[in-house]
């Protein structure tokens, strides 16, 4: 056993575990009030889904067997079966690798949660990511991934999850947001809960990335520290572009457009982390967030999509950009594991060409498969809420629960059989004389 890289790996495990309560913090922050404890919930609830599910069968259908090169098969349930003490190629036991790969597998469901907040059934959600980690993301892993994958023996460069994680919950959001259709008019221009949060989510997203990123070398070698650096490049490009288009567009800069840019740098550099030079990973924080800036502010309302935080503009656009560039980016001088180099580093088209097929080939994919999972959900369980149910926020109608409890005399359902509201009068008479303006001012 390689005591660092085993380590390593380990630690890089726990933080990309972070990313999830972070995203939660993210997405609450800039939702309505009235949805934010189910936003939250409907995001840290698959921390506990997501590892069961991975217990169960999901370590099997992805490394387990393999069937047409597209999914494992059931032969090791519940990880019977696996020795978790053999060490992989690079030294490190395959218990950490599995560790490693099931917290992969309880963020990427997290990310499209942010295209249905305040609309969706939270039953309906839980049940559908279910069936999206079986049908979607267990055969995802396991062709690009997996040695015996389809997209793995096509030569796929996929250093973090550009088409695995990104692209697929990108892609799901979409969809998603597609079948349920618009929010109303009174939900659609709500403020933001609260911007610190926002903030603070973006913080340890960022700091959690770096488990996600320089993690997936899956040892202390060169390799981590490049993606650690191009990771760090490409998001604090990123920040600053979307922070320039804010100020150039809407003529200020905005906290909650940086944090977006931030985490579209995060996203687009995913893919070829470990594949590309410091100046690749440069360029594709510029390219990423001018495709996502320019899907969020100009094409999304134009398409009608009501992806309510941008869930496909952020991971779907800029996972689509940042895959395809690995094509024109990656390089042999910063990782053996290019064997044809990109197209601007003299290898022609052939990286492009094969990034093409994985990234439009996964779209495909994940449209096809989403639709047909929701289409028969539907026929089961309802997807969205009633109007009624809707307007009063998911917060009360789903879990009864706020996510603060200040009160106001106006608020009626809050002060029922409480001595403010019962004194309202008296109490308005008593304090009634301080906006008095022809009282003496100091």
């Amino acid at each position: 056993m390689d005591l660092a890289s085993t380590s390593f790996v380990f630690l890089s495990s726990i933080l990309v575990l972070f990313m999830t309560p972070g995203l939660a913090f993210f997405y609450g922050g800039l939702v309505s009030k009235k949805n934010v404890v189910n936003t939250m919930l409907s995001v840290f609830i698959i921390t506990g889904l997501a590892i069961l599910l991975w217990i169960i069968l999901g370590y099997s259908l992805s490394f387990s067997g393999n069937i047409g090169g597209f999914i494992g098969n059931l032969s090791n349930p519940l990880m019977h079966g696996i020795d978790l003490k053999t060490l992989m190629p690079n030294k490190i036991p395959t218990s950490v690798y599995a560790i490693f790969e099931m917290m992969f597998a309880v963020i990427t469901p997290a990310l499209f949660v942010g295209s249905v907040v305040g609309r969706i059934h939270f039953k309906f959600l839980l049940v559908f990511i279910i069936l999206w980690s079986i049908v979607l993301y267990y055969p995802m892993v396991h062709m690009v991934w997996s040695p015996n994958g389809i997209l793995a023996k096509l030569g796929t460069l996929d250093f973090a999850g550009g088409t695995v994680v990104h692209i697929n919950a990108g892609i799901t959001a979409l969809i998603l947001s597609i079948f349920l259709g618009k929010r109303m008019k009174g939900n659609r221009h709500a403020h933001h809960y609260n911007l610190p949060w926002v903030l603070l989510g973006t913080t340890i997203l960022w700091i959690g990335w770096y488990g996600f990123n320089a993690g997936s070398a899956l040892a202390v070698n060169n390799v981590a520290m490049q993606a650690t650096m191009t990771t760090t490049v490409a998001t604090a490009t990123s920040m600053l572009v979307w922070m320039l288009l804010d100020m150039y567009f809407v003529g200020k800069p905005q906290l909650d457009g940086v944090c977006t840019g931030t985490l579209c740098g995060l996203v687009g550099i995913t893919p070829a982390a470990g594949f590309v030079t410091i100046t690749g990973s440069f360029v594709i924080g510029i390219v990423a967030t001018f495709a996502s800036y320019l899907f969020v502010n100009y094409l999304k309302p134009k398409i009608g999509v009501d992806d309510v935080l941008d869930a496909f503009g952020c991971h779907g656009v800029s996972g689509i950009v940042g895959s395809i560039l690995t094509g024109f980016l990656a390089t042999k001088s910063v990782n053996s594991a290019v064997t044809t180099n990109g197209l601007f580093y003299g290898g022609g088209f052939h990286m492009v060409f094969i990034q093409l097929i994985a990234t439009f080939g996964t779209i495909i994919f994940v449209v096809i498969a989403c639709s047909i999972i929701i289409s028969l959900l539907r026929l089961v369980m309802p997807m969205r809420v009633t109007k009624q149910e809707e307007m009063r926020g998911l917060d009360q109608s789903e879990h009864g629960e706020n996510a603060d409890y200040t009160v106001s005399i106006n608020d009626r359902a809050f002060n029922k059989n409480k001595d403010i509201e019962v004194n309202a009068n008296e109490f308005k008479g008593q304090v009634g004389h301080l906006n008095n303006p022809n009282l003496p001012k100091d």
